[in-house]
C-alpha cells in the first residue's frame, strides 16, 4: 500500500525537478548556477536558500503524509480485531485501556465514546462525533501545510524576480545596450527564480489534493469501524457504569462496590438500597450519596 502511494506521487515530484534541472543547464551554459546565485548578491542568495528549504520541507511532508494517511494507520486491523473481541465479551474497561495505550485515530475516538458508556447511547454517539471531528481536523491540518508551500514558494520566486529585475535595470542604466551579455545574464537570473518557485508550487498543490482525498477516505473508513464496534453495546444494562481512569483507580467496576463501602447505618441493620448514579450501597432516606455525592430523592 505504501509503495503504491509513493509510486503514485513520484511523477509529480520528479518530473518538475527534471524539467527544472534542464532549464538550469540551459540557462547556465557558460556559468554554473552557484556562480550565478553568488553573483546576484546577498538578497539573491537568501531567496535561493528559502527556495531550497521550502523544497526540502515539501518532500518531507509528502513522505510523512504518504505514510500517516493510510487506512491501516488510522485503523490498524490487529487493533480493530482486539477491540471487537473485548467489546463483544463486555470488557469495556480493558477496551478503554487498549485505546489509551494506542495513539491513532481509531483509538482516540473510541476511547472518548467508551468513557461515556454509562450515560447512554446518545452520550456515546456525541462523544464519538466530537472527538472524530477533532482528530480529523488535526489530520487535515498537517496536509494544509502543503497548500501553504504551494502559495508561498511562487511568492519567494517572485521576490527573486524583483531583485533580479532591479539588477538588470541597473546594468541597462549603467551601460545601456552596449553590454547585452551581462543584461541577458541578469534576465536569466530573473527567469530562473520565477521558474524555481513554480516548480516547487506545482507538486505541492498536486500532493495537497491527493492527500486531501486520501485523508477523507481513510477517516470515513475509520468512522465506519468505530460505529460498528459500538452498535451492539447494551447501553440500558450499563446505565451508571464508569469506564476510564476512575474505574482503573478503584480496581473494581463501579457497579459492584463491595459491602465494606456500605454506610454504618446499613451495617447496623437499617434498610439499604443502591445509588441510581454510582450503584453504591446507601441507607434508605440518606442524601447525598456518600460515594458519589449525588443528591437522592426518596
Amino acid at each position: 500500500m505504501l509503495k503504491n502511494q509513493i509510486r503514485r506521487l513520484l511523477p509529480f515530484v520528479l518530473v518538475p525537478l527534471i524539467v527544472a534541472l534542464s532549464s538550469v543547464n540551459a540557462a547556465a551554459a557558460e556559468e554554473s548556477v552557484i556562480k550565478q546565485i553568488l553573483h546576484g548578491g546577498a538578497m539573491v542568495v537568501f531567496v535561493w536558500i528559502c527556495l531550497l528549504a521550502t523544497s526540502v520541507i515539501m518532500v518531507t511532508f509528502i513522505i510523512q503524509l504518504a505514510i500517516s494517511m493510510q487506512k491501516a494507520k488510522l485503523a490498524p486491523p490487529p487493533l480493530v480485531e482486539s477491540l471487537r473481541q473485548l467489546i463483544a465479551s463486555g470488557n469495556y474497561q480493558e477496551a478503554w485501556e487498549t485505546c489509551n495505550a494506542n495513539k491513532n485515530y481509531l483509538a482516540n475516538v473510541l476511547k472518548a465514546g467508551l468513557g461515556r458508556i454509562g450515560r447512554g447511547k446518545e452520550a456515546v454517539e456525541g462523544g464519538l462525533a466530537e472527538h472524530g471531528l477533532r482528530e480529523a481536523t488535526l489530520l487535515r491540518t498537517r496536509n494544509s501545510y502543503l497548500s501553504v508551500i504551494g502559495v508561498v514558494s511562487p511568492m519567494i520566486g517572485l521576490l527573486g524576480t524583483v531583485i533580479g529585475m532591479m539588477g538588470a535595470f541597473a546594468v541597462l542604466g549603467a551601460s545601456g545596450m552596449g553590454n547585452p551579455k551581462e543584461l541577458a545574464g541578469k534576465i536569466s537570473e530573473v527567469l530562473l527564480a520565477t521558474a524555481s518557485g513554480l516548480f516547487i508550487a506545482i507538486p505541492a498543490f498536486v500532493a495537497y489534493y491527493i492527500f486531501r482525498n486520501m485523508s477523507q477516505a481513510s477517516i470515513v473508513h475509520a468512522d465506519d469501524i468505530v460505529n460498528t464496534l459500538v452498535t451492539d453495546i447494551p447501553y440500558d444494562e450499563l446505565a451508571g457504569m464508569q469506564v476510564g481512569e476512575n474505574f482503573a483507580a478503584a480496581g473494581v467496576p463501579q457497579t459492584t462496590r463491595p459491602a465494606a463501602d456500605a454506610p454504618a447505618g446499613a451495617a447496623a441493620g437499617a434498610a439499604a438500597a443502591s445509588c441510581p448514579v454510582c450503584a453504591g450501597n446507601v441507607t434508605v432516606g440518606q442524601s447525598p450519596c456518600p460515594h458519589c455525592g449525588s443528591v437522592l430523592s426518596w
